[in-house]
C-alpha cells in the first residue's frame, strides 16, 4: 500500500522530503490521489494534523543523537527573547478548523510547536510556540495563507518560576542585539508587527500580533481521511497525518 510505504520510507530517512526515495514514495501516492479539488474539501481538511516529515524551520543544527536543534528566534520571527535559546522540537501540529468571523471558507492555519530547551546556562523548560494563521482556498488545489500573530507559553510540567526568570524581560529593548533591533524595525514597518508586551504572570503566556502579514500560497498535493501532503512556495514538502 502506497501510504504504508511512504510512512516506512519517511521513518527510514528521518522524514527528509528532499531524499530521492522519499520523493519517489510521495510521487507514487500523489498519483493515486482519490479526491478532486482537495483544497475545497472542508470535512477532509479539518482536523488536528501532526507533522510526520522533518520540520521545515530554517537554521537547524544536527545533534549527535540525531535530533535537530533550533533557536527560539527561528520558530517565531525572532520576536521572543532570548531569541538565541536553543531548543529541540518534540512535536509539530497544525489544527485546521473553521474560523467564525463571517468570512466564507476561512480556516485556522496555526503552526503549534512543542519544544524542550537544551541551553546549558538555563534550567530545562518545556513550552509551546503557536504561530497563528488563517487560510482559504483560492482554487481547487491551492490555499492562500497569512499569519496573524503568535503565542509563547509553558507546558504544564514546566516550573513557572524558572520560565519567568528566563522570559521576564522579553519586551526590554536592551535585551536585543542591534541586528535584532533592525529586523524588528523592518518587521514593524512591513508586516505591522506589534512585538511582545508584558508576560501574563499567572499563565506565563507572551503574545505578539501581525497586522499586515504577506499572503503566501500552499499547494495541496494529496489529501484523504488521514494523510495530507503540501508544498510551499519555496518548494518545501510536508507530510502530516490526522490525529
Amino acid at each position: 500500500m502506497a501510504k504504508t510505504e511512504l510512512r516506512k520510507t519517511l521513518a527510514q530517512y528521518n522524514g527528509d522530503t528532499k531524499n530521492e526515495k522519499v520523493l519517489a514514495a510521495i510521487d507514487q501516492l500523489i498519483a493515486l490521489q482519490p479526491i478532486e479539488a482537495p483544497a475545497r474539501q472542508e470535512k477532509l481538511m479539518d482536523g488536528d494534523w501532526l507533522l510526520i516529515s522533518a520540520p521545515s524551520f530554517p537554521g537547524g543544527q544536527p545533534l549527535e543523537d540525531g535530533t535537530i536543534a533550533y533557536t527560539l528566534g527561528r520558530l517565531a520571527f525572532n520576536l521572543f527573547q532570548p531569541s538565541s535559546l536553543k531548543l529541540v522540537l518534540e512535536e509539530v501540529r497544525q489544527p485546521v478548523f473553521p474560523v467564525n468571523n463571517g468570512e466564507q471558507e476561512q480556516r485556522t492555519h496555526d503552526i503549534v510547536v512543542k519544544w524542550r530547551s537544551i541551553e546549558a546556562k538555563y534550567q530545562q523548560i518545556k513550552g509551546i510556540v503557536r504561530n497563528l494563521g488563517v487560510c482559504k482556498p483560492i482554487d481547487d488545489n491551492l490555499l492562500e495563507v497569512k499569519f496573524t500573530g503568535g503565542v509563547l507559553e509553558p507546558l504544564p510540567d514546566t516550573d513557572i518560576e524558572i520560565w519567568k526568570a528566563i522570559f521576564k524581560q522579553c519586551n526590554q529593548p536592551q535585551q536585543r542585539s542591534w541586528v535584532d533591533k533592525l529586523k524588528l524595525f523592518l518587521a514593524r514597518l512591513m508586516f505591522g508587527i506589534v512585538p511582545p508586551q508584558e508576560m501574563n504572570e499567572q499563565t506565563g503566556k507572551i503574545f505578539f500580533t501581525m497586522k499586515k502579514s504577506p499572503l503566501g500560497k500552499l499547494s495541496i498535493l494529496y489529501l484523504d481521511d488521514d494523510l495530507r501532503i503540501t508544498k510551499g512556495e519555496r518548494g518545501t514538502v510536508l507530510v502530516c497525518e490526522k490525529r
